[in-house]
């Protein structure tokens, strides 16, 4: 989609094509297509809006109602932060004091705009002039232009010394070539984001959840953030910006847990309750510091489930019920299975090879009951533990 099919997209001539799009949304793609093109729709401007329908609904699970008035492109819509993510950011951001924000690298503007409804000043600047293009329109969609600058530049050209802050999103995706894991090839390079803390003490970083904790910069606090259970990304939260070691946070409750990321569980035998962590307790290197929170312990040191005797609540991992353990073996975990009638089974699996597709397959299951499978390692050794859901 061009810059002018944008600018279309948002005439009455457009919001008509977009409406149109929508009513067609549910057909097979080319009915949908000629559909609207029988309505007197243009066929550039028919494709534009009903690829924009198309992102709004994909773009919901991440911004909820607000994603029906916003303008995607498909590589945006995968980099931009969820808006319980971004708001989250944003006030931690205010509380800190922060007035004005550069925002280096804004995509389709989803930090910005939540910058801006906690009050900050910000100045965005995109190296793409298309989303770019789509950052400001939906900068304006949101009412927000009196707060948000939007322009296309070069993040390393930006005069920073007139912010109070800075946050850094660097590109982490090429055309053609999906996801880039290598910091090095992040846009802007990573030499230029990494010492950005160096010219503008509170600086935030967005990045990848496997960001390697060695580039963490010195005194920074690392904050690894899940949603509903996924992990989403990483944060490095710079100078005095900085709180705590390691942080992890689960949202929407937005449960926090921060430590040094360094402890080491006390480790012991498995008990009648497992302890699944969120992803963002795990990257962020606090299994002990939740295994404390429970008086938990784990049954090998390498493998992140944490066992107890007694049952706890904890808003930090998924709990089971423990029924059966036993040294993994596909005979005696099918026939295990089959005098328990379990016909349904959920597979969890660290510090185990095997494929649970594979394995599912294998154990020809059939039953009326449910169970749930973790496969891992205890002491080295392959072991199987079935239990119950809570």
């Amino acid at each position: 989609m061009t810059d002018d099919l944008t600018t279309l997209l948002r005439t009455p001539e457009g919001v008509r094509a977009l409406a149109l799009a929508a009513e067609v949304a549910a057909l097979d793609p080319l009915a949908a297509a000629a559909s609207v093109r029988a309505r007197g729709v243009a066929p550039d401007l028919a494709a534009a809006a009903l690829t924009q329908v198309e992102l709004r609904r994909r773009a919901v699970r991440k911004f909820g109602p607000s994603a029906g008035r916003m303008f995607f492109t498909r590589a945006g819509l995968e980099q931009a932060t969820r808006a319980v993510v971004a708001d989250r950011r944003a006030a931690r951001l205010a509380a800190a004091g922060v007035k004005t924000l550069a925002d280096l690298g804004c995509g389709l503007g989803s930090d910005a705009l939540a910058a801006a409804r906690a009050g900050l000043s910000v100045y965005a600047v995109e190296a793409d002039p298309h989303t770019a293009a789509l950052a400001a329109a939906n900068v304006d969609e949101a009412g927000l232009a009196d707060l948000v600058t939007v322009e296309c530049a070069d993040a390393t050209t930006v005069d920073l010394a007139r912010f109070d802050a800075v946050f850094a999103d660097p590109a982490r995706r090429r055309a053609g070539r999906g996801r880039v894991f290598d910091p090095r090839s992040y846009s802007p390079p990573w030499d230029f984001v990494a010492g950005l803390a160096d010219r503008i003490p509170r600086t935030v970083l967005k990045l990848a959840p496997g960001i390697d904790h060695d580039l963490l910069p010195p005194g920074a606090e690392g904050e690894w953030v899940s949603v509903d259970g996924d992990l989403v990304e990483a944060a490095f939260w710079c100078g005095p910006l900085a709180s705590a070691a390691r942080r992890a946070v689960l949202l929407p409750s937005g449960a926090e847990l921060t430590g040094s990321g360094t402890q080491a569980a006390p480790v012991g035998p498995i008990g009648a309750f497992l302890y699944d962590p969120d992803p963002a307790v795990v990257r962020s290197h606090l299994v002990a510091e939740f295994a404390a929170t429970l008086a938990g312990r784990l049954a090998d040191p390498s493998i992140a489930y944490v066992f107890t005797d007694e049952p706890v609540d904890t808003p930090y991992a998924r709990r089971l019920a423990v029924t059966d353990v036993l040294p993994f073996s596909l005979k005696r975990l099918r026939a295990l299975l089959r005098e328990r009638g379990v016909g349904r089974l959920e597979i969890r699996k660290r510090g185990s090879a095997l494929e649970p597709d594979k394995l599912r397959r294998d154990l020809k299951l059939s039953g009326p009951a449910a169970a749930s499978l973790v496969l891992t390692r205890v002491a080295g050794a392959p072991t199987a533990i079935l239990c119950r859901p809570l």
